[in-house]
Parts: C-alpha cells; sequence; structure tokens
C-alpha cells in the first residue's frame, strides 16, 4: 500500500507540471515529493522494524546450526584411545542450538512496549512534518498571490499614469496646462514604475521560495492558480473546546507524552536488571573422523554413533559490576524527570499556542472588515479624483497623494485577507483538521 501511494503521489507530481496549481495542488505536490517527508518515512520504518524485532524477541528462541571440516597432519589425539597418533586425520562436525531467555527483568517486554510506542510516535513526527511543511507552503503561497495582485493593481496604476502623461504633455502644447504639471507627473510615472519593479522581484523572490518548499523541478514553470474562494469569517467555536482538543491530539503533545511513557518504562526496566536472569538452551551434536591407514567407520554409522543432545537451564545473579546497574537507574531516572517537565512544558506551549491562534484570527478578521470597507471608500475617492484631475480641478499632487491612499487601501484589503485565510486554517488545524483537507 505504501508503494501504491508513493507511486499515485509521483504521477500526480508529473500531472501537476504544466497546470495552474491551487493552494490544495501544491500542498499535495510538496508532501509527496519533500525530503524531509522521505526521511520521516524512512525513520517510521526503521521504528516498524525495531517492532518487529521486539515481537520476535519475546516469542521465539534463537536459532544457530553450524558445520566445520578439517584436515591434521602430523601429531593428533586419536579420540578412540585418547593417545597421541602420528598420521593424517580428517574430522566432520555438525551442530544445532536453540536458546530462549525466560526471564531478565521484563525488559523484552518493555522494549517490546517502547518499540510500540516508537513506531506511533514515528507516525505521528510525519503528521508533523507533515503540517510544517504545509503550513509553509500555505504562507508561501498567499505571500505569492499577494504580490501578484499587487502587481496587477500597479499595473493598472501605470497604464493610468502613463495616460494621464501623454494628455498633460498634449495639453501642455495646447496651453491648457504648466510645464511643473507634467514634470509632477512624470515623476509619479516613475515612482509607480519603480513600485512595481520591486514587487515583481518580491514576487518572484517568494515564487522561488514556494518552488523550493514544494521541491519543484526547476526546469518547469510553477503557474499559481491564486484562488480564495470559500472565505468565512471567523468560525465560531469555544476556546476552551478548542484548548482541550489540541492537548489531546495534537502531535507536539502526543509525542511529548510517549515520550513520558517511554522513560518511564526504561526505568522499570533498568531497576528489574538487579534481579537474577534466566534462560532456557538445548542443542544436537555430532561428528565424524578418520585416520589415513586405519579401518574406517561408514560416514553415517559414525555421524549417527556420536550424535548427542543437551538440554541447559542457566541461571545469571548479579553481584557486582562496579554500580553500574545504579548509575543507570540513575540516569533513567533523570531521564523520566526531564520528559516529565518537556510534557508540562509542551501542554502550556500548546493551550498558549491555540488561545493566541483564535485570538489573531479574531484580530485578523475584523482587521479585514475594516480594510475592506476602506478599500471600498479609497476606491471611490481615487475614481473621483481621477475625474477631477481629467477636468483641471486638481494638481497632479494632490492626484498622487489619493492615489497613494488608495494604493495602500488595496495592499492592506489584501493582506489582511491572506493574513486571516492563514491565521483561520491555523485555528482549524489546533480543531483537529489537517491544512492539506482544508
Amino acid at each position: 500500500m505504501k508503494i501504491l501511494a508513493l507511486l499515485f503521489f509521483a504521477l500526480l507530481g508529473l500531472g501537476a507540471q504544466g497546470r495552474e496549481m491551487t493552494l490544495h495542488d501544491c500542498m499535495e505536490y510538496a508532501v509527496s515529493n519533500s525530503t524531509k517527508m522521505r526521511i520521516r518515512q524512512a525513520e517510521t520504518g526503521d521504528a516498524r522494524i525495531a517492532r518487529r524485532d521486539a515481537i520476535l524477541s519475546v516469542f521465539l528462541p534463537t536459532l544457530n546450526a553450524g558445520s566445520s571440516a578439517s584436515f591434521s597432519f602430523g601429531r593428533n589425539i586419536d579420540p578412540e584411545t585418547n593417545t597421541y597418533i602420528n598420521t593424517v586425520s580428517f574430522s566432520n562436525g555438525y551442530s544445532l542450538s536453540a536458546g530462549i531467555t525466560l526471564f531478565n527483568g521484563f525488559a523484552a517486554v518493555n522494549n517490546l512496549k517502547i518499540s510500540q510506542t516508537s513506531l506511533k510516535m514515528g507516525e505521528t513526527r510525519e503528521r508533523q512534518t507533515e503540517a510544517d511543511l504545509c503550513l509553509a507552503v500555505m504562507e508561501a503561497y498567499y505571500n505569492v498571490v499577494y504580490y501578484q495582485r499587487l502587481c496587477e493593481v500597479l499595473e493598472e496604476q501605470v497604464a493610468v499614469a502613463e495616460q494621464s502623461l501623454t494628455k498633460a504633455r498634449r495639453q501642455e502644447e495646447l496651453g491648457q496646462k504648466g510645464h511643473a504639471d507634467v514634470i509632477e507627473m512624470e515623476a509619479d510615472l516613475a515612482a509607480r514604475k519603480y513600485d512595481l519593479t520591486n514587487t515583481r522581484n518580491q514576487y518572484l523572490d517568494q515564487k522561488t521560495l514556494l518552488a523550493d518548499l514544494m521541491f519543484w523541478p526547476p526546469e518547469e514553470e510553477l503557474v499559481i492558480a491564486g484562488e480564495d474562494n470559500g472565505v468565512i469569517l471567523r468560525e465560531p467555536e469555544a476556546t476552551e473546546e478548542s484548548v482541550s482538543f489540541a492537548l489531546t491530539h495534537t502531535p507536539a503533545v502526543l509525542l511529548a507524552s510517549w515520550n513520558v511513557d517511554n522513560a518511564r518504562r526504561e526505568l522499570s526496566t533498568a531497576r528489574w536488571q538487579i534481579l537474577p536472569s534466566l534462560s532456557l538452551n538445548g542443542g544436537w551434536s555430532t561428528s565424524y573422523y578418520s585416520f589415513q591407514g586405519a579401518q574406517q567407520t561408514p560416514y553415517w554409522d559414525l555421524l549417527r554413533r556420536n550424535g548427542g543432545e543437551y538440554v541447559s537451564l542457566s541461571l545469571s545473579v548479579p553481584i557486582f559490576n562496579r554500580l553500574s546497574r545504579q548509575s543507570n537507574i540513575a540516569r533513567r531516572r533523570n531521564a523520566l524527570s526531564r520528559a516529565e517537565a518537556e510534557y508540562d512544558q509542551t501542554l502550556r506551549d500548546v493551550e498558549s499556542e491555540v488561545r493566541r491562534a483564535i485570538q489573531d484570527r479574531d484580530g485578523a478578521a475584523l482587521a479585514w472588515e475594516q480594510a475592506q470597507y476602506k478599500a471600498e471608500v479609497q476606491e471611490e475617492a481615487y475614481t473621483l479624483n481621477l475625474k477631477k484631475l481629467d477636468q483641471g480641478l486638481i494638481s497632479p499632487l494632490e492626484f498622487q497623494t489619493a492615489n497613494n491612499n488608495y494604493l495602500r487601501a488595496r495592499a492592506d484589503e489584501m493582506n489582511s485577507l491572506f493574513k486571516y485565510l492563514l491565521k483561520q486554517a491555523v485555528v482549524r488545524y489546533y480543531n483537529g483538521t489537517d491544512y492539506i483537507d482544508q
């Protein structure tokens, strides 16, 4: 299933090239191509292997088989008479052994539980990395759209300034305007073009950042759709409910909690290591030997005659190991205290982040409402001043002031909109909706 999912995302990435990319497309492409996600997936794969090994170590014994063959020249011991003889000999042996630990201070059981928790931690880290990546892509995407639309506004203003300058020059030729007015309008046009150039540079910079986050091929052009449909202001929810949900479901809290569980199990394992360990072993072995010039026993007959089995039960009692076990217990106790402190700090941080996110979302909503109203008023004022400029009722300097106010209002409106969308996405994430599913 994992291979099929990777293949699906790879095909999705190939199909994404050459078409407009929505925000969801960008996040999906980034998740399926990011090297950070591949690293996390490899770490989760290691955790899955560690869990399998822990399961096998609890329920299955170790099994070993061996074989040997050797030629000896010169002085050797005759295994039948146990005396030295001077001859060439050949020996061949086989062995099979198995062993299982019956009790080792519950280390195997605790390791199994730790490995299961580590696998969940690996999968949760994947989710956390995906969320961090999607949030970064979302922020870069909105910045690209913001500068793209700001470029469109500036291009409109440059076009209007060029038309006004052309008309003013004609009026100067007819004696209807002075040369100073024309110079002011030329300066205004130069300022508009300068702002447009700077904004285009910022647009390209943010687009490059977005492409890097997505791991987009450098030779392919990244085309952004720039949609912002479905904007809903201040989705009502109880702050305490959001905090409560985040404190039990956020990946950072889950990871900190599982760290505490694993630290507690490792401390338990260290404490139990002061007890004896018990293991059961069994095996079978046989051998064949022959001497030059001696009467030879058939190979299979000798193997059967020399075969032997053994069963052993061994008990190991720790007595003194330079206080290494006591030191290990002390270190594990400190690790548990550290994990508990990190868990408490994580709870505090997440609660503060959720409350701040809701507050920022509500503040951004109010700011967007005000920015919309200001943009509407400034647009109307800009239209009226443009007509007055055509009729010669205001000076170019007064029109420039009105134009700057209109541009600032449009920029504030777009900026507040994208800021609100970003803050709203963060609040939704803390309420259980992943960024990629919004």
